[in-house]
């Protein structure tokens, strides 16, 4: 089966809708998307995602269902101590990091000092718990580190959500620390990720990224991907601090 992650379109935070860029984007990401043989599509219930989802849906004469699990993960807060108060999970200073590194362990992550008490690492499960209910739907069964195929399929399924959220998802599905995606990688607005099955044994499934972030539909369009969700790429850069 493939999943495609597909994060919402340039936001305007204020309203939880799209800017007027962002629907470009949304208008451009549904040509790329009518053509899918798109199986089943969930959507975040945030306005920004379902305002992203809603031309493909058109297009393709199709319904969503709409789960309160792909929001973003902005509910998810741990009291790093360089702040005052409890902070954005996946908002983390690099230097910070430097001095925490089981953060970016796979699985002693969630043994980290500064997750003790912290409710992030059952907020993340319960994510994972319902991401895995999904794909058994869909005949992939969760055991261990990998998928017990129960009927194997070329099924796409659609996701449309939120970077923070798709980090934790990639991070269950290729089984590593949700703070090595949140800090090297990005994905950004109406961008799609790619992950395949892959059944190298019978009846064993392990997921593989075959793409993050495509912004192929941009490019052809000629519309300059949006700088959301990115910081200053040089720190004296007039951008995002």
């Amino acid at each position: 089966m493939r999943i495609l992650i597909i994060r919402h379109a340039e936001p305007d935070y204020a309203i939880d809708g799209l800017t007027e860029k962002g629907r470009r984007e949304a208008e451009l990401l549904s040509q790329k998307l009518v053509g899918e043989q798109i199986a089943a599509a969930y959507c975040s219930t945030m306005g920004r995602a379902r305002l992203t989802a809603a031309p493909t849906l058109e297009k393709k004469g199709m319904e969503a269902m709409y789960c309160e699990w792909l929001r973003e993960f902005n509910y998810a807060k741990v009291n790093y101590p360089y702040l005052d108060k409890p902070h954005l999970a996946w908002d983390v200073l690099p230097s910070y990091m430097e001095q925490q590194p089981m953060l970016y362990s796979s699985t002693a992550w969630r043994e980290a000092e500064v997750l003790r008490d912290s409710e992030m690492p059952q907020l993340y499960d319960e994510v994972c718990g319902e991401l895995d209910r999904v794909l058994a739907n869909h005949g992939y069964v969760r055991e261990g580190l990998s998928y017990r195929v129960t009927h194997s399929n070329h099924d796409t399924i659609a996701l449309f959500c939120h970077f923070g959220v798709t980090a934790v998802l990639l991070s269950h599905l290729m089984n590593c620390s949700p703070y090595t995606l949140w800090q090297n990688t990005v994905t950004l607005p109406s961008s799609v990720t790619t992950v395949y099955t892959e059944e190298r044994e019978e009846g064993i499934a392990h997921f593989r990224c075959a793409g993050l972030g495509d912004l192929s539909h941009l490019y052809v369009a000629g519309e300059e991907p949006s700088f959301m969700a990115r910081w200053c790429e040089c720190f004296g850069d007039e951008t995002r601090h």
